[in-house]
């Protein structure tokens, strides 16, 4: 399932996270990347403990806590902690890979399985050429260059790459989430029920038909949920 999500960052919260990234030291990107994956990326990384990543981190998962569509597409058990990127104008990017599929959690947390990538994009697209997020999935490859503060939700497990960027700068946050479901069909299944039954409720209200629902609902996600 590859989603969109809207507005997950206000334009108070973009300006904040612009301006952080502005101010902070960035690293070579390959510095954290798997031996697969680092003949392939060419870009920056702001180290995970710097204090405007730790600051941003905070900012976004606290934006995502109050997205119900969000919750309700990745019914999130884990989620690794928010990092940064930048790709400047200069050709930066990422070539073809596939995330893995185990992340360490950081402070020795244990580990994540890596069932959604997620980008968060914070450039304005006008200010970037080039720069897609290109995904494949089983109808073929997509291409994203969506607007600041919009979410990107797709399959850890998709082959994708970011496209050259030949002007401007492209900032995004990137992380990876662990579901309580870990079945992608049963995820969306779950995801679809959910959003037939909120916009039977705006309808409805409250009724004993869709109190029933909601009860199925949570049987299934009782049923199907590691949490």
């Amino acid at each position: 399932m590859l989603l969109q999500i809207p507005d997950i960052l206000t334009e108070a919260e973009l300006r904040q996270a612009r301006d952080l990234l502005s101010q902070a030291d960035w690293v070579d990107g390959r510095s954290t990347a798997g031996p697969q994956a680092a003949s392939a990326k060419h870009n920056q990384q702001l180290p995970a403990d710097a204090e405007p990543a730790l600051t941003l981190q905070r900012l976004v998962l606290a934006a995502l806590d109050r997205q119900p569509l969000y919750f309700s597409a990745a019914l999130p058990r884990n989620v690794l902690p928010p990092m940064f990127n930048r790709y400047d104008g200069t050709g930066d990017h990422y070539g073809i890979h596939v995330d893995q599929a185990i992340r360490r959690l950081p402070g020795g947390a244990g580990r994540l399985r890596a069932d959604l990538s997620c980008t968060l994009f914070l450039s304005d697209p006008a200010s970037y050429d080039g720069g897609e997020l290109v995904v494949d999935d089983l109808f073929g490859s997509r291409s994203y260059k969506l607007p600041a503060g919009h979410l990107l939700l797709y399959p850890a497990g998709s082959v994708h790459q970011v496209l050259p960027v030949a002007r401007g700068q492209r900032l995004a946050s990137f992380f990876w989430i662990e579901s309580m479901i870990r079945s992608g069909e049963q995820r969306r299944l779950l995801f679809d029920f959910d959003l037939q039954l909120m916009r039977l409720r705006d309808q409805l209200g409250e009724t004993p038909e869709t109190i029933a629902l909601a009860g199925t609902y949570h049987n299934l996600l009782r049923q199907w949920a590691d949490a």
